[in-house]
């Protein structure tokens, strides 16, 4: 995994501020291999209740996480029960690691 325990607590103090404490984080993509360079930090954010605006809760946790890591692309991808799953939802899932 790519991301310092710096970064992880940066991480998951963000999404628990902005999405509530109760958010649970899983990083997939490029950054879970170590031999790679660059590439976004992709992220699973799974809540478990339904979320009013989730486009608008993704684009919050994607600026805040990029201003705090310097500028690093974020890209999330929001799982809750009124939200359609989509393949990347499994993907995500099925290869994330959590980060709490």
């Amino acid at each position: 995994m790519r991301l310092t325990s710096g970064q992880i607590a940066l991480i998951r103090n963000t999404v628990a501020g902005i999405a509530g404490p109760e958010a649970s984080v899983k990083l997939f993509g490029s950054r879970l291999d170590d031999k790679a360079r660059g590439g976004d930090i992709d992220l699973l954010v799974e809540l478990p209740h339904p979320v009013q605006n989730a486009p608008l809760l993704a684009s919050r946790l994607e600026a805040r996480l990029e201003r705090r890591l310097g500028g690093r692309k974020v890209d999330v991808v929001l799982a809750a029960a009124n939200i359609t799953r989509q393949p990347i939802h499994e993907i995500a899932a099925k290869e994330g690691v959590p980060l709490w």
